[in-house]
């Protein structure tokens, strides 16, 4: 009897072990991205493809497992909101090097054409996590931050 119960105990064990062992978690992001736009009512263009990320971005298209993207470039004063799984490490920090050379160029946009809103663009920032990169510039931008960085726990 004591040995069937400590079998039962080992095996229990064994599979509370392998139940954290499921394999990384994905985030929905265009799910994530509804939920921004819900909150604070954006009306910005959606990028479709894979293709669109590397128009834009110079993001290889074989770099991405998942993303979901808006931009509003039509003015001076660029909005933009980029979250993006990559496939690998390697590939979330070719990612992040883009989308900082990207940010990079926004934070001069705004410095020569609407300098009254540099300090928001400043507040804003490009951020990874893991396989996780994201950009997003916007008003109230940390706080989409905040919502996007709870998606991906």
């Amino acid at each position: 009897m004591k040995k069937l119960i400590a079998l039962v105990l080992a095996a229990m064990m064994a599979v509370a072990v392998f139940a954290g062992c499921g394999g990384s978690k994905s985030a929905d992001l265009n799910g994530t991205l509804d939920k921004i736009n819900s909150s604070y009512s954006l009306q910005l263009k959606k990028l479709e493809s894979k293709d669109d990320l590397q128009k834009y971005y110079s993001i290889k298209p074989e770099s991405v497992k998942q993303f979901a993207a808006e931009i509003d470039s039509n003015n001076n004063a660029p909005v933009e909101i980029i979250m993006i799984e990559a496939t690998d490490a390697n590939a979330a920090t070719e990612i992040e090097t883009a989308l900082a050379a990207r940010y990079n160029s926004i934070i001069s946009q705004y410095g020569s054409y609407t300098p009254d809103k540099l300090d928001m663009v400043k507040a804003c920032s490009v951020t990874k996590d893991g396989n996780y990169v994201s950009l997003i510039v916007a008003e109230n931008g940390p706080e989409m931050v905040k919502i996007y960085k709870e998606a991906i726990k």
